[in-house]
């Protein structure tokens, strides 16, 4: 449903903030199997976190993926108890990505790649992590989403 009388438009996303009790652990997904680029670290005891800022893309196509966790856990707010049902990520050749991603440790939810509610192929990382596969989303649901060529061209 569109609305004429809008004056903005939403043109992509910005940022997706995703905390946990430990940024290390978000850091191991998000920096070392996905391979994010930590660009800034922001800490205020006012707001209760310490923040990695990274970063996917360039330009006006660059999306801030903020891992965060609190300063105290006892302490509001509360980034790290914040739910976050899932985030979709575009990915260039996902069979591929799946293959180094679980090679790693990197755990999947059931069912493997298949077409999502849009018609791309797509499979989700596990939230969580277990002895078999130590790497997840700690607590946030990583939906995979193979890019179609006209993507891959912009945002490539």
């Amino acid at each position: 449903m569109s609305d004429a009388s809008r004056s903005f438009r939403v043109l992509g996303i910005q940022q997706v903030a995703i905390g946990g009790p430990d940024k290390a652990r978000l850091k191991t997904l998000w920096v070392d199997m996905l391979g994010l680029e930590v660009t800034g670290n922001f800490v205020s005891e006012r707001e209760n976190v310490d923040e990695d800022i990274c970063a996917m893309g360039r330009g006006a196509y660059k999306v801030e993926v903020d891992l965060m966790q609190p300063l105290d856990p006892e302490k509001k707010p509360a980034v790290h108890a914040t739910p976050l049902n899932h985030i979709g990520l575009w990915i260039d050749d996902l069979p591929r990505a799946v293959e180094w991603l679980s090679s790693r440790g990197v755990r999947f939810a059931p069912g493997g790649i298949r077409k999502g509610a849009a018609g791309y192929d797509i499979c989700f990382l596990h939230p969580k992590s277990n002895e078999e596969f130590p790497i997840a989303g700690e607590g946030v649901l990583v939906e995979l989403v193979q890019a179609p060529p006209e993507v891959i061209a912009a945002l490539g």
